[in-house]
């Protein structure tokens, strides 16, 4: 509840957060430090192969959804065709992806990961899920789901309907 102090309140008792610019930085800067370490040992093993973050977006994006098109990795991911088309190329020559002619629509290509794409994906998702969770453990049940809400209230409202769709959640 605002009450237009430019403070809220939490949890609905007395406990009031107060949104100064100064703890609005504060958050922003533990944002970029913490996207910095949650990427920090993909971005070691992606080294290994000369990828780059967007490899891994797609790599992780596919194994989500095995089938998925080219468009709705577009729509997911919001980079230019030109781009998701460099990334994808490379990982369908270096064998992690296949790209099959659609089955209702000739001018789709369907995305899969080979086997090889699925243990890549699952290395690099093990690394991040081992720092999660390492993470959670020591913030609790209620700051991970605190977490959860603030990540998804900074999402566009197209965003968060394509989170939603990916979790199973009614639009």
């Amino acid at each position: 509840m605002n009450d237009g102090s430019g403070s809220s309140s939490v949890g609905g008792g007395g406990n009031l957060l107060y949104l100064t610019d100064e703890q609005l930085r504060k958050g922003i800067e533990a944002m970029f430090f913490a996207y910095r370490g949650f990427t920090a040992d993909p971005d070691r093993i992606l080294e290994e192969f000369g990828y780059g973050r967007a490899h891994h977006r797609a790599l992780h994006f596919i194994h989500r959804s095995p089938g998925t098109t080219v468009n709705n990795l577009l729509a997911i991911l919001g980079v230019t065709k030109q781009s998701l088309n460099r990334v994808l190329r490379t990982l369908i020559e270096d064998g992690l992806v296949e790209s099959h002619v659609g089955k209702s629509d000739k001018r789709e290509r369907n995305l899969v990961l080979t086997e090889a794409g699925e243990a890549l994906e699952q290395k690099l998702s093990d690394a991040q899920r081992r720092r999660m969770r390492a993470a959670y453990r020591k913030a609790g049940p209620e700051a991970v789901a605190g977490f959860r809400r603030v990540l998804e209230e900074m999402m566009d409202p197209e965003m968060r309907r394509q989170f939603s769709s990916l979790r199973g959640d009614a639009p």
